[in-house]
C-alpha cells in the first residue's frame, strides 16, 4: 500500500467507532491479564442483573421475532427481489446456503450438539429441577431433544434472518450504507446515520461481535488443544498452546484478506461437505432406531410446550434452564445478529426476500434440528445403554473432554478417524465465521463501502490479528477456564446493550416491509453481479 492508499484509507475510517470499540477490546484483555476472576465476576453480576430484570423482555423480542419473519416470508413482500427486478444471484443455491449456514454457527453446533444434551439428560447443573423429572430417564432424553430444539432451530436464526432481510434491502434497493444505522433510518429519519448516535449505535453492535469473536477464538484454541492432547497425548505446552492460536489466526485472517468470493466461499462450501458428511456418517454407525424414536417424540414434546417455554421468564422451568441456557443463548444471538446480518445480506444479492429467509430461517431450523437429532440422540443413547459415561466426564472434567470420549467411543472404531476429521471441521467452522465476522467488524469502520464491495483488506487483518492475539493472552495467561469465561460474559453483557438496537431493528423492518411503499428497482442495481457462480 503506497502513501497515498494509506492516507486514502485514514480519511475513510470512522474514527468515532474505530477508537472506542479497539479501546474497550484492548481494556479488555488488560483487565483480564491483570484480574481475570473479578472481570468474569463484574460481568456475570451485570448479566444476572439484566436477565433479572429483563429476561421477560428477551422472550418476547426473540418469540415476537420468529412471528414476523414468518410473516413476512409469506406477505407480498416476499416476492421483492433484492438489486432489482433483474438482478440475478452471484452464488449458486446451494453454495449461498453453505455461505450463510457456515458464515454463523461457529463452532456452537459441533461442541453443543453432544454436550447440552448430555447436561440436560444428567441435570448436571439443575434444568431438570423446575419440571421434577428425574435424571437419565425415558421422560428426561425427550425433554433434553425437545429442549435442544427449541433452543438451535427457528427461534435463533429468526433472529439473524431479521437482521440479514434488512440489511439486503436498505443495501441493494434502498442504496444505503452498509450499517446497522442504516437499518433504522426508515424508522428514525436521516440523522439516526451521522453523529453521536450513529456512532454509539455501531460501536455497541460491533463491540459485541468483537468479544463474542475473541471468546469464540479462545474457545476454538482450547477445543483443537485439548482434542489434540486426548486423541495424540501432545503435552499441553505454553508454546504449543501459544503455536495453536497463531496458526489459527493465520488460517482466518488470511481468509478474510482474500476475501468472500476468494476466501468463504470456498471455506464454506468445503465446511458444509464436512457437516453432511458427519452427519451421514452417524446415521449409518449410529443408533437409528433410538435417533428416530427420541427425535420424533421429541419434536412433538417441543411443539406441545413451545408457547409456555417460548414465554418463560424462569418462573416454571427454573434458572438453571431457562437463565443459564435459553435466555444467555439469546443474548449471544442477539448481540452477534445487527452485525452477523450485514454479512448475510451482502451475500443476497439477486435473491427474493422469500428466498433469503428459506436459506436463513427455514433451511438452518432444519439443520439444527437434524444435528441435534443425531449428535444429541447418539450421545445419549451411549450414556444410557452403559456403554460410557459421558455425563460422569463433563461433571469431573469438563464438556471439551466429553465430546472427544464420545467420538473416540464410535462404533466400529470409527472414533480415531472422525476425532482428526472433527477438529478440522471446528478449525475451519472457527474460521469461515471468524471471516465473515471480522470482514463486518471491518466494513462499520469504514465511512462508505460502495455497493458491491468489500472493506479494505488491511483494515480486516488488523481486526483479525487483534481479536486473535486478545484471545491468545486471554486464554493463556488469564486462568478462569483458560480466560475464556471473562471474555465470555462480556459478550452477554453486549448482547443486553444490542438488544435495544435489535428492537429499533423489529420496529424499522415493520414500517420498511408493511407500512411504507416497497422498493425494487427495475434494472439492477450491479449488472455486473447477473451470473451465478
Amino acid at each position: 500500500m503506497n502513501t497515498n492508499e494509506k492516507k486514502g484509507l485514514l480519511s475513510q475510517i470512522r474514527w468515532e467507532v474505530f477508537i472506542p470499540s479497539f479501546l474497550l477490546v484492548a481494556g479488555a484483555a488488560v483487565m483480564g491479564l491483570l484480574n481475570n476472576d473479578k472481570l468474569a465476576a463484574w460481568s456475570k453480576l451485570f448479566f444476572s442483573w439484566s436477565l433479572d430484570h429483563f429476561g421477560w423482555l428477551y422472550q418476547l423480542v426473540v418469540t415476537f421475532t420468529c412471528l414476523l419473519v414468518l410473516y413476512l416470508m409469506l406477505s407480498k413482500a416476499g416476492s421483492i427481489r433484492f438489486g432489482g427486478k433483474n438482478a440475478k444471484p452471484k452464488y449458486s443455491f446451494w453454495l449461498w446456503f453453505a455461505m450463510s449456514l457456515t458464515g454463523g454457527v461457529a463452532t456452537g453446533i459441533v461442541t453443543w450438539g453432544v454436550n447440552e444434551p448430555l447436561i440436560y439428560l444428567g441435570n448436571i447443573y439443575g434444568e431438570l429441577d423446575g419440571y421434577g423429572i428425574a435424571p437419565f430417564t425415558t421422560e428426561a432424553a425427550v425433554f433434553s431433544m425437545a429442549r435442544n430444539f427449541h433452543n438451535w432451530t427457528i427461534l435463533p436464526y429468526s433472529v439473524y434472518a431479521l437482521a440479514g432481510v434488512l440489511v439486503a434491502y436498505v443495501y441493494f434497493n434502498k442504496r444505503e450504507p452498509l450499517a446497522v444505522t442504516a437499518t433504522l433510518r426508515p424508522l428514525l429519519g436521516k440523522k439516526v446515520e451521522s453523529g453521536l448516535w450513529a456512532g454509539v449505535i455501531d460501536t455497541l453492535s460491533m463491540l459485541a461481535v468483537a468479544l463474542g469473536l475473541t471468546s469464540g477464538l479462545t474457545m476454538c484454541i482450547i477445543l483443537l488443544t485439548s482434542g489434540l492432547n486426548f486423541a495424540y497425548d501432545i503435552d499441553l505446552t505454553l508454546g504449543f498452546f501459544i503455536g495453536t492460536g497463531i496458526f489459527s489466526i493465520v488460517c482466518f485472517t488470511m481468509s478474510t484478506y482474500l476475501g468472500i468470493d476468494r476466501g468463504i466461499k470456498k471455506l464454506a462450501d468445503l465446511n458444509a461437505y464436512f457437516y453432511y458428511g458427519l452427519l451421514v456418517l452417524l446415521v449409518v454407525t449410529g443408533p437409528v432406531l433410538f435417533i428416530l424414536d427420541y427425535s420424533t417424540t421429541g419434536l412433538g414434546y417441543w411443539l406441545q410446550n413451545f408457547w409456555s417455554w417460548s414465554l418463560d421468564t424462569g418462573v416454571s422451568g427454573g434458572k438453571p434452564l431457562v437463565q443459564s441456557w435459553t435466555l444467555f443463548d439469546w443474548a449471544i444471538w442477539i448481540a452477534y445478529a445487527p452485525v452477523t446480518g450485514i454479512f448475510l445480506g451482502m451475500i443476497a444479492y439477486g435473491r427474493t426476500v422469500r428466498e433469503f429467509l428459506i436459506v436463513n430461517f427455514i433451511l438452518p431450523a432444519v439443520f439444527g434440528l437434524l444435528w441435534f437429532s443425531i449428535w444429541g440422540g447418539t450421545a445419549m443413547h451411549m450414556q444410557l445403554s452403559g456403554a460410557v459415561d459421558l455425563v460422569g466426564t463433563i461433571k469431573n472434567s469438563n464438556a471439551v473432554n466429553a465430546l472427544w470420549q464420545f467420538l473416540q467411543n464410535m462404533p466400529f472404531g470409527l472414533g480415531w478417524i472422525i476425532l482428526p476429521v472433527n477438529l478440522f471441521v471446528i478449525l475451519i467452522s472457527f474460521v469461515t465465521a471468524a471471516d465473515a465476522a471480522s470482514n463486518n467488524v471491518a466494513s462499520m469502520c469504514i465511512k462508505d463501502v460502495p455497493i458491491g464491495s468489500e472493506a479494505p483488506g488491511s483494515l480486516k487483518v488488523l481486526w483479525g490479528a487483534t481479536i486473535g492475539v486478545v484471545a491468545i493472552l486471554m486464554a493463556a495467561f488469564s486462568g478462569s477456564e483458560q480466560g475464556v469465561e471473562g471474555v465470555k460474559a462480556l459478550a452477554t453483557v453486549g448482547g443486553f446493550f444490542v438488544l435495544f438496537v435489535f428492537m429499533l431493528q423489529l420496529m424499522s423492518a415493520i414500517k420498511m416491509f408493511f407500512v411504507d411503499e416497497l422498493v425494487e428497482p427495475k434494472e439492477a442495481v450491479l449488472p455486473e453481479l447477473n451470473k451465478e457462480d
